[in-house]
């Protein structure tokens, strides 16, 4: 009997599959339905959520100056001087941090530190780490207060 996926392994193949999206729009610039019908035809989607993936590659796309300009604040260089595969991964952190408060915010920041040992540079989920902590603490500083008793 195969062993059962956890819950949120859906996701973090769609995460994955956004990385590399995300690379691609970077580099041609193509619309998100361009890209979105190039991977739904092209990538294996089995045990991946398509529907986060169009969502969340529409939402990075469609918002990017307001993600970009909100990245900007916690970077230590231009945009435009981050590894192409990091600002991907940055990207998709900001807008699910940003954009859907109902995702933990510690999902979030391991995903994007996970996905950054996987496709950044050696030292790019320490980078990753140190761009998207204080992002969240401003973005998210409600869930960083302690609970009232």
């Amino acid at each position: 009997m195969p062993a059962k996926s956890h819950p949120f392994e859906s996701r973090r193949r769609a995460r994955r599959r956004l990385v590399q999206a995300l690379y691609q729009w970077q580099i041609t610039g193509y619309p998100a339905a361009t890209i979105i019908e190039q991977f739904l035809e092209e990538q294996d989607w089995a045990g991946a959520d398509q529907d986060y993936f169009s969502l969340l590659l529409s939402e990075v796309i469609d918002n990017s100056r307001h993600i970009d300009s909100s990245l900007q604040t916690f970077l230590d260089r231009p945009l435009q001087q981050v590894d192409l595969t990091e600002l991907a991964i940055l990207r998709l952190a900001a807008t699910e941090l940003i954009m859907h408060p109902e995702i933990p915010y510690r999902v979030v920041l391991d995903e994007a530190v996970e996905l950054a040992k996987r496709f950044g540079a050696e030292q790019g989920h320490g980078f990753v780490n140190g761009v998207l902590d204080p992002a969240t603490r401003e973005w998210r500083a409600a869930e960083f207060e302690p609970a009232a008793d």
